[in-house]
C-alpha cells in the first residue's frame, strides 16, 4: 500500500460533514421557521481563542447557522459570565452554546460550564451529557465533545472496523481521551486507556488494532510501537523548533508520523487529520 493510500484525509471528510450540516440546517429552518442558532462566549482577548472562535463561527455561518458572538473583557467577573450564559439559555434564537476555553484564571471554568442548559450544551461537557455518553442504553447525549466525535468519524468514514478490535487511547482528558474511549467501547471495541501512570506503554500500544494518541507530547509514540496493520489517529498538535521554516517551527503530532506510517494501514497526518473535523 502506498503512503497516500494510508492517509486519512481529515480535510476531505470535514467538507463532506459540513455539506450534510448545511442540508440539516435548511431542513431545520423549513420545519421550525428559524435557523438553528449558535452562541459563542469569548472572555478576554487571547489571540489563539479569537482565532478558534473565528474559525467556528465562519464554518457555522457557511452551513446556514445563525451565529451570535458574545465578547466579554478579561476582567469580567464569574457572576457576569454566568449571567451571560443564563441569558443565552433563555434566548429562543439560540440552540447551542459554546464557552471558549480557557477562561481567565479568576474564573471557575467548571462552574460556568455547568450553567449551560443541557439541551444547549454544544460541547457535550455537562455531567448529564457525559453520563449519557458513558451509559449503555437509554437516551443518547444531546452532544458529544467535538474532538472525540471527530476521531470516531474519521475511523468510521474511512471504513475502519471497530467492533471486536483492541483499541488503545493515550490520554484520559475530559475533552478527548475519556469520551473517545467511551465512544469506542459503545462501538464494541475492547478499550485500554493509557496515562502517566501506565507501565510499559510501548507494550500496551504494540497490541492495539486502533491507536488514538491524545497526550500533548510531540512524537511520543514511536514507529516500532505500532503493529503491522494498525490504524493510528493522532490528535496531538505540537510546535517544535525548525530553523528551515519561516516561522521557526513546524507542527507535529503525538506520533512519530514518518516512522509509524511504515507499519500502519491507515494514519492521520498532522496537520490535516483530526483538526479539520473538530471545527
Amino acid at each position: 500500500m502506498g503512503d497516500s493510500e494510508k492517509l486519512i484525509d481529515g480535510k476531505k471528510l470535514a467538507l463532506e460533514v459540513r455539506e450534510e450540516v448545511k442540508v440539516g440546517a435548511l431542513q431545520f429552518e423549513a420545519d421550525y421557521g428559524q435557523k438553528p442558532g449558535l452562541a459563542v462566549v469569548l472572555v478576554g482577548e487571547r489571540r489563539d481563542s479569537q482565532s478558534y472562535v473565528r474559525t467556528k463561527t465562519k464554518a457555522a455561518k457557511e452551513a446556514g447557522i445563525f451565529c451570535m458572538d458574545v465578547g466579554m473583557p478579561a476582567t469580567s467577573s464569574q457572576e457576569e459570565i454566568v449571567a451571560a450564559v443564563r441569558a443565552l439559555n433563555a434566548d429562543e434564537r439560540i440552540h447551542g452554546i459554546l464557552v471558549q476555553l480557557p477562561l481567565p484564571e479568576h474564573v471557575d471554568e467548571a462552574a460556568v460550564l455547568e450553567e449551560i442548559s443541557v439541551a444547549k450544551d454544544a460541547d457535550g461537557f455537562s455531567a448529564l451529557n457525559f453520563g449519557k455518553l458513558c451509559m449503555r442504553g437509554g437516551e443518547d447525549p444531546w452532544a458529544v465533545p467535538c474532538t472525540a466525535a471527530g476521531c470516531v468519524l474519521l475511523l468510521e468514514r474511512s471504513g475502519v472496523e471497530i467492533s471486536g478490535k483492541k483499541a488503545v487511547v493515550l490520554g484520559r482528558s475530559n475533552i478527548v481521551g475519556t469520551p473517545v474511549a467511551a465512544m469506542l467501547q459503545t462501538r464494541d471495541a475492547t478499550v485500554t486507556v493509557c496515562h502517566s501512570r501506565t507501565k510499559d506503554i510501548a507494550k500496551v500500544v504494540a497490541d492495539a488494532d486502533v491507536v488514538v494518541a491524545a497526550i500533548g507530547k510531540p512524537e511520543y509514540v514511536k514507529g516500532d510501537w505500532i503493529k503491522p496493520g494498525a490504524v493510528v489517529v493522532d490528535v496531538g498538535i505540537n510546535a517544535v523548533p525548525d530553523d528551515t521554516k519561516k516561522k521557526g517551527y513546524r507542527l507535529v503530532g503525538d506520533v512519530d508520523f514518518e516512522a509509524a506510517k511504515v507499519n500502519a494501514s491507515k494514519i492521520t497526518p498532522v496537520p490535516g487529520g483530526v483538526g479539520p473535523t473538530t471545527v
